[in-house]
């Protein structure tokens, strides 16, 4: 079907002009469901190859135990918190996407918050597995779980394990729960296009949904109730897991300024995934009509803001740490960028205080390859801030003889390669299986045909 030149309503941006019917958007969307290419097998086949990697590592690790790890005094949080945090943290911008900007009705928000919604479940799902792997007797992880026993075992809920516990699984909870509402209306119109065993499994997705008045009016009371709810865990749950740090009297960590700090980072890091991966998505599943440059405005916007934020905390994490007049405190920040673990302290300053002051340029925001390259380095800046944080606080606590720094292993590096084969994995596989792109939000987008002289449109 041609695509229909609507007049343009008064208000709308130029941006947000759609030239597609409602069947173009029904049958583009279903495409990337299509066959998959080899550049797709290719990407595939490279994640299952890195989370192998990852499952060979912990495998060994449950046979020898974590001495494979490097942990070493004082240093006994390392990379697998840090993986932890990091990828606790690449949740936080689906959600801030897909539940407070629905509440806003930012109207930008519609081609991109799909994926943002499955990079949410899928980024908790991977950090769910360092807690596990972390605790070393992997197979009685079970103990860490509030539940009614014979054997009188109760957890301790002073433990920072425990509170992870609670805000993984219910921020998991949530943002599965708001994937799958959103999916239905577009799992059914998938459903209308496809035939054999693919329209059997889209139908029992469907939940019988066949689009009358009825079911829409309780659909979008659910999902507006669904967004308030999420709401809150955008700072609920990133508070939860600064508490693990900042409820300790460790030099560096214990501050009030952690919960606003961490619930910045790791909206700016969720943003920098959604970027990388939105733009070879875009390219590979032939939407480039749909995910514009429009929207990569506007995510690189929220990616300043918080990257300023950003900026603005660890200025003050230093001038804290001055006018307190600790020693320890001054000491620890003086050696993040002077001390042994220098390296680490500047890749955290320069990715994410300086790189991002570049998208004050609109030139930059809408320049593809540029912003690409810069949410690497936002991506790489983030894990090392986390990385900084809490083993380079731990490497100097208040016992100077005990000073150590951290003892990075190969299976350190082989886990955290397994963790992005386990994202990357899951992601591909659901780009492949529903649809990445909104389709009955996309339609909303659409002004209705204008009637012509005659009666006709």
């Amino acid at each position: 079907m041609a695509a229909v030149a609507h007049p343009r309503p008064a208000g709308r941006k130029p941006e947000l002009e759609i030239n597609q019917t409602h069947a173009d958007v029904t049958r583009d969307v279903v495409a990337t469901l299509s066959q998959p290419s080899t550049g797709y097998l290719m990407l595939l086949a490279c994640a299952v190859a890195m989370f192998v990697a990852g499952l060979l590592t912990f495998l060994i690790l449950v046979k020898d135990g974590l001495g494979h790890a490097g942990y070493t005094p004082p240093v006994f949080w390392s990379v697998y918190i840090t993986t932890f945090v990091f990828w606790i943290g690449i949740g936080h911008a689906g959600t801030l996407i897909s539940a407070i900007l629905f509440l806003f009705r930012s109207p930008w928000r519609t081609a991109v918050y799909r994926s943002t919604e499955a990079m949410t479940v899928f980024a908790v799902m991977t950090a769910a597995l360092f807690p596990i792997i972390h605790i070393g007797r992997q197979w009685i992880f079970y103990w860490l779980l509030p539940y009614p026993n014979q054997r009188w075992l109760w957890p301790n809920f002073k433990s920072p394990l425990l509170w992870d516990v609670f805000a993984i699984s219910t921020y998991f909870t949530v943002s599965a729960t708001f994937l799958v509402v959103g999916l239905v209306p577009d799992v059914a119109a998938v459903r209308d296009k496809v035939t054999g065993w693919r329209r059997a499994v889209y139908t029992f997705a469907a939940v019988g949904w066949q689009g009358t008045d009825n079911q829409w009016r309780h659909y979008s009371r659910a999902y507006l109730y669904l967004a308030a709810l999420a709401t809150p865990l955008v700072l609920s749950v990133h508070s939860v897991v600064s508490w693990d740090f900042a409820s300790s009297i460790v030099p560096a960590w214990h501050g009030t300024i952690f919960a606003p700090y961490f619930v910045a980072g790791a909206i700016y890091s969720g943003l920098g995934m959604v970027i990388t991966l939105l733009i070879p998505l875009r390219k590979a599943l032939k939407l480039e009509h749909m995910i514009t440059d429009y929207h990569f405005d506007n995510l690189a916007k929220l990616t300043l803001l918080t990257g300023s934020i950003l900026f603005y905390s660890y200025s003050m994490e230093y001038f804290i740490a001055w006018y307190s007049g600790s020693l320890f405190e001054q000491t620890t920040f003086w050696r993040r960028p002077f001390g042994s673990m220098w390296w680490a302290g500047w890749t955290m300053i320069i990715c994410n205080a300086f790189v991002s002051q570049l998208l004050w340029f609109r030139k930059i925001r809408v320049n593809l390859a540029a912003l690409f390259v810069i949410s690497i380095f936002i991506n790489l800046g983030m894990w090392f801030e986390r990385f900084v944080i809490i083993a380079s606080s731990l490497t100097n606590d208040y016992i100077p003889w005990a000073w150590a720094n951290p003892n990075i292993t190969w299976a350190d590096w082989g886990i955290l390669l397994g963790s992005f084969g386990w994202f990357s994995m899951w992601f591909l596989l659901f780009a492949r299986s529903f649809p990445i792109v909104a389709i009955q939000e996309i339609k909303e987008m659409i002004p209705m045909p204008r009637r012509r002289a005659g009666g006709h449109h």
